[in-house]
């Protein structure tokens, strides 16, 4: 029995290292944001936060490190390289003055696994990617659209009691928290007296007027056939609603591995070490 589990052992690592072209570390902070040193133009060495919900990169003006060799014109500097690990991409947009998460002095989206299958793996802090797509054991797949820009919306269906409804959030690593609800659907659905709400803040604009997060729990929210229970939820309220689309935030995201099958143009999910972790407070 031991030779025989050995022997799958080194069967399963060969195969993922047949199938696997690049590696790239990464790091979780505690803010949930994905975390990936790079060097740019073979200059400024710079910690960029992955945004999924983004293709291109862009600079905070809170970096903590200098960005000397990106010359913006515009607020928009073309023609640069990144490096990450031994990897190499060229032609690289980067935007200026985009406000990031802590920890990072700007971010980097997904044109750098522009038509590659790869997996972001929360188990083991990386991204793979593949040549062909990896074992599927254990993955689900997802019901998903997205827009030419390359953002990706998930269809859950949510329950409140005896009460269901299907949504589509946006997959935003940027956003720590878990969900967030766009002002239309927590109108629609009356969250502010049907949700539990957990905790509030109110800010004011220059005219005056309010703005009010709330936080709030979803008793329920179901991916596939994949249960999440008491999950964090937060809404808009006041006179002031700014939230247009709904978050599928990063709190959430480190709950799964994901595969992304850029032949067949897919998605997959199974749960990982994150996936009953407690939630995080906004």
């Amino acid at each position: 029995m031991i030779i025989k589990n050995t022997i799958a052992i080194i069967c399963t690592v060969f195969t993922i290292a047949l199938n696997a072209q690049e590696i790239i570390p990464f790091r979780i902070t505690k803010y949930n944001n994905i975390i990936v040193k790079t060097v740019v133009n073979e200059k400024d060495s710079l910690d960029l936060m992955f945004q999924i919900a983004m293709q291109d990169a862009s600079i905070s003006p809170e970096r903590l490190r200098p960005a000397k060799s990106i010359v913006f014109k515009n607020d928009v500097s073309e023609n640069n390289s990144v490096k990450i690990g031994n990897l190499q991409w060229n032609n690289v947009k980067f935007y200026d003055n985009e406000l990031t998460g802590p920890e990072a002095d700007g971010k980097i989206g997904t044109a750098i696994f522009k038509g590659k299958t790869y997996q972001i793996d929360f188990d083991n802090s990386q991204f793979v990617i593949y040549d062909q797509l990896p074992d599927l054991t254990g993955y689900k797949e997802v019901s998903y659209t997205s827009t030419k820009e390359g953002q990706i919306f998930l269809a859950c269906d949510n329950r409140i009691g005896a009460e269901s409804f299907e949504a589509s959030f946006l997959l935003q690593s940027g956003y720590s928290g878990g969900l967030l609800y766009s002002n239309t659907i927590a109108d629609a659905r009356d969250l502010n007296q049907k949700l539990k709400v957990t905790g509030e803040k109110t800010l004011k604009n220059s005219a005056g007027k309010s703005v009010i997060t709330k936080q709030g729990i979803l008793p329920e929210l179901i991916i596939t056939d994949i249960s999440l229970k008491d999950v964090s939820a937060g809404f808009f309220a006041g006179d002031i609603k700014t939230q247009k689309v709904s978050y599928f935030g990063a709190d959430l995201i480190r709950r799964f591995n994901w595969i992304f099958d850029a032949e067949k143009q897919m998605i997959y999910i199974k749960p990982s070490q994150y996936f009953n972790e407690p939630y995080f407070k906004i």
